[in-house]
């Protein structure tokens, strides 16, 4: 069972072992393979909402960042098999990530929040919103009525998602923040100071000129590579759906003490 209270940086370096958030993840090296190639190659759908142009068209330029920056093995003749997320890489980016919220904090700063994978980390956003709200931050509520090909953009607990079909949905797409934005920028409102989210909302709004922060697993890089070149400020590197959504407390409850709001 998760542990209960707040961790200390070992117990939650433990932690995320055992409930495989990190350390030997649930994602197979084909798969990361096939990702970073996919991202190299120019496959839209895996650069999640940024603009890389043609600086990352070698698989292994993509390979040594993940190594650097998530812990994947660094071998490019390791092809198949278990692979890897360094649990301290993942603690130290908690640990900027928490600075970068403290700074929120104490300028009462607009947060915008949004996650493409609702069945892992929507609580993680959630409780993360209303620490920044008891702070004294405004939590950005996004506009009515917007939609993408893929479904309508919606709000819950603070966290803006995609749903489809009355269905939360998971979605790697840049598509819903690109809708938040450019809707917020038409009706005249102000854009967020920070953005706090995953996948293509984290990537469109750090391509968009806005601060951004977020998670990502050892299969989608973009973000990682976002972070090395300066787009996007944090990505935590994580298992981004485990076996209970609630393993990821401990992790939240050691980012929300670090950042000094609990």
């Amino acid at each position: 069972m998760p542990i209960s209270g707040t961790p200390s940086r070992a117990e939650l370096v433990e932690h995320l072992v055992k409930t495989r958030i990190a350390g030997d993840v649930a994602t197979p090296r084909e798969n990361n393979l096939s990702h970073y190639r996919q991202l190299s190659n120019g496959v839209r759908n895996f650069w999640l909402g940024l603009e890389l142009g043609d600086r990352w068209t070698d698989e292994q330029d993509v390979l040594a960042v993940m190594a650097e920056r998530v812990g994947v093995n660094d071998d490019p003749e390791y092809r198949h098999g278990q692979d890897t997320i360094d649990p301290e890489l993942t603690v130290a980016a908690l640990e900027r990530l928490a600075a970068r919220l403290r700074k929120a904090a104490d300028s009462e700063q607009r947060v915008l929040f949004a996650t493409g994978h609702p069945g892992g980390l929507l609580d993680v956003h959630r409780a993360t919103a209303a620490a920044l709200r008891s702070a004294g931050c405004e939590i950005v509520v996004i506009p009515d009525g917007l939609q993408t090909d893929e479904g309508y953009v919606m709000q819950f607990a603070d966290v803006a998602m995609l749903e489809h079909g009355a269905t939360l949905w998971h979605t790697h797409s840049g598509e819903p923040m690109k809708a938040i934005l450019t809707a917020m920028e038409r009706e005249g409102r102000p854009l967020p100071d920070l953005v706090v989210a995953d996948h293509g909302w984290a990537g469109y709004a750090g391509q968009h000129g806005v601060d951004s922060v977020g998670y990502a697993d050892c299969n989608d890089p973009a973000l990682f590579i976002a972070e090395a070149e300066g787009t996007v400020q944090v990505t935590v590197p994580l298992d981004d759906h485990v076996v209970s959504p609630r393993y990821y407390d401990p992790m939240t409850a050691y980012l929300l003490s670090e950042a000094g709001l609990i």
